[in-house]
């Protein structure tokens, strides 16, 4: 099983949630965040005043899938959140051990389905 953790713009996540639909995904993780990375922030002006916003606001989204999966989130998501600007985000992929569903007790890829 994998987990695709993105980091996207705030105004992607309608197109990425429904591209991850489109694809039969039905459960994710959504997260407000702040970072930068090559954007380093912006400045902004405020009653007169120059200042510098170091974080910026994003969206991180949680996907755990099963590996046969994981390539098709990940198309998804460049797909969906791509707007060819810098900041447009990351994926990140990483190898789930385990997942256990606390209602049931299921285990493995049956919990996340």
């Amino acid at each position: 099983m994998k987990m695709v953790n993105a980091i996207l713009k705030p105004f992607k996540l309608d197109d990425a949630m429904q591209a991850l639909t489109e694809i039969g995904i039905t459960g994710m993780t959504v997260s407000e965040v702040k970072g930068f990375g090559r954007q380093k922030g912006h400045t902004e002006l405020y009653r007169g005043a120059e200042y510098v916003v170091d974080f910026l606001p994003k969206i991180r989204l949680e996907v755990a899938c099963p590996d046969e999966t994981a390539e098709k989130v990940v198309k998804a998501l460049t797909d969906a959140a791509h707007t060819g600007r810098i900041g447009d985000g990351k994926i990140f992929v990483s190898e789930i051990e385990e997942v256990v569903r606390i209602r049931t007790g299921e285990r493995g890829e049956a919990a996340i389905s």
